[in-house]
C-alpha cells in the first residue's frame, strides 16, 4: 500500500473543506452572534392581529440588525398577543412596553441586551380603551399612554424590575368635536411625546383638532395643564403624531385627516405653543384619497418625513434653519398603507411598515440631501404596525 505524499494529504484536506464549505452553504444561515459582553442592535415590530383589523400578524417580533447594511435576521416571535400595535423602549432600554389596539391595557417586557429577546413580565389596567401610543418618562419610572377609544391619557407607575403597575392618574381632554362626521365624533388622543427635558408632555388629539400640552410632575408622575392648555390646529385637520426638533424649539405635527404638516414654536419655559406653518404632505397632481400617518425626524433636525396611506409614499421635507420645512420629494414604500415609518438610531435607514402590504421596506437614507433609495432589503411581517429600535 502506497503511503499519501505531503502534497496528496493536503489536495485531500482541501477538497474535504470545500465539501464542508458547500454542505454548510445549502443550509440555512445562523444568525451572527455578538460577541459575549457585547449588545447587538434590535428591531421589534408589533401588528395587528384581529379580524376586527382585517389583520394577518401574529404578534411582536424581533430582528437582529446589521447597521452598515440595513439587513435584518429573525431570532424571535412573540405570539399570544392582541394587537401589539405600538411599542416604546425604556431609557436604559431594558424593558420593552407594548399598548393593545382595542383593548385597555399595557404590557410589559424584559429584553436580553445579547440576544434581543424578550420575556414577558406583565400587563397593567390603563383605564381606558384603545391604547395607541405610549412613552416613558426619561427617569424610567412611568408610562403614559393615549387612550383613543376613551378620549383619555393614563400614567402607569413603573416598578424597578421593570414592571408595570395599574394606571394611577386618568387625564380626560376636553373640547368641541372637529367637523369629520366619522372620524372625528369625540376626543381621540393618537399620540404623546415627552419633550427633550421631560418637563412637558404633548398629546395631538385626532378628534378635537388639538394638541394638548401638559407639565409633567417627574418625581409623583402626575400630568398637570399648562396655562395655555392647548392649541387648536386647522377644523378637520386631524392632528395624528408629533416630533419634535432635536436641538431647535421647534414641533412639527403630522396632521392625518387633510394631510398636511403643521411647525410650531415651542416656549421651553411655559410650554406654549405657536403656529409657524401648515403644508401639504402630498404632491399637487395627486387626486386621490390618502390620510397621513407617522413622523420621523433625522438626528440631525435637517430631514423630516411623513408616511402617506393612499398616495403610500414618504414624503421628505428639509428644514431650514428656523425649523420651516420645504418639501425634497416624494418616495413610493412599495407598498401598500404605510402605518409607520422610522429611522434607525443612527439616521442611515428608514424603514416603512407597510400595514396592508404586509413588509418592512429598507430605504438609505442621503445624508445631503434626504433622499430615499431602496436598498433591496424587504422583510415580510403580517400587517406591521410598529417599528423601535433597541441596543447599538
Amino acid at each position: 500500500m502506497k503511503t499519501k505524499t505531503p502534497e496528496k494529504l493536503l489536495v485531500s484536506a482541501a477538497a474535504a473543506m470545500l465539501v464542508a464549505a458547500l454542505l454548510d452553504a445549502s443550509a440555512e444561515p445562523a444568525a451572527a452572534q455578538p460577541s459575549p459582553g457585547t449588545s447587538a442592535m434590535h428591531a421589534y415590530v408589533g401588528s395587528f392581529t384581529t379580524a376586527q383589523r382585517k389583520a394577518r400578524g401574529d404578534g411582536i417580533h424581533v430582528y437582529r440588525v446589521d447597521p452598515a447594511t440595513s439587513v435584518w435576521t429573525h431570532v424571535q416571535h412573540i405570539g399570544d398577543l392582541v394587537n401589539p400595535s405600538y411599542l416604546a423602549v425604556s431609557p436604559d432600554q431594558r424593558f420593552l412596553y407594548s399598548v393593545h389596539g382595542d383593548e385597555d391595557y399595557a404590557t410589559a417586557f424584559a429584553l436580553d441586551p445579547a440576544t434581543g429577546q424578550a420575556k414577558l413580565l406583565n400587563r397593567a389596567a390603563a383605564g381606558g380603551k384603545n391604547g395607541v401610543r405610549e412613552a416613558v418618562d426619561p427617569s424610567g419610572k412611568f408610562l403614559v399612554m393615549a387612550n383613543y377609544g376613551s378620549g383619555s391619557v393614563a400614567v402607569l407607575p413603573i416598578a424597578p424590575d421593570g414592571s408595570l403597575k395599574d394606571q394611577h392618574q386618568l387625564v380626560q381632554l376636553p373640547g368641541e368635536p372637529g367637523p369629520h362626521k366619522v372620524e372625528q365624533t369625540s376626543s381621540h388622543p393618537h399620540d404623546i411625546v415627552f419633550d427633550p427635558s421631560g418637563r412637558f408632555v404633548l398629546v395631538p388629539d385626532k378628534g378635537l383638532d388639538r394638541v394638548f400640552v401638559f407639565r409633567f410632575d417627574a418625581a409623583a408622575g402626575r400630568l398637570t395643564p399648562t396655562e395655555q392648555g392647548s392649541v387648536k390646529s386647522r377644523p378637520g385637520a386631524g392632528s395624528r403624531h408629533l416630533a419634535f426638533h432635536p436641538k431647535l424649539p421647534i414641533v412639527w405635527v403630522l396632521n392625518e385627516l387633510d394631510s398636511t404638516i403643521a411647525t410650531y414654536r415651542f416656549d421651553t419655559e411655559s410650554g406654549t405653543l405657536t403656529a409657524r406653518q401648515v403644508m401639504s404632505t402630498l404632491p399637487n397632481e395627486f387626486t386621490g384619497y390618502s390620510t397621513t400617518a407617522e413622523i420621523a425626524v433625522s438626528p440631525d433636525g435637517r430631514f423630516v418625513y411623513g408616511s402617506n396611506r393612499g398616495h403610500d409614499s414618504v414624503t421628505v421635507f428639509a428644514a431650514n434653519t428656523e425649523g420651516l420645512l420645504s418639501v425634497v420629494g416624494w418616495q413610493p414604500t412599495q407598498g401598500s398603507t404605510p402605518r409607520f415609518i422610522g429611522l434607525d438610531p443612527a439616521g442611515r435607514f428608514l424603514y416603512a411598515a407597510n400595514e396592508q402590504g404586509d413588509t418592512v421596506v429598507a430605504f438609505r437614507v442621503d445624508g445631503n440631501s434626504g433622499k430615499l433609495t431602496p436598498t433591496g432589503q424587504v422583510t415580510k411581517n403580517g400587517s406591521p404596525v410598529t417599528i423601535v429600535f433597541a441596543g447599538k
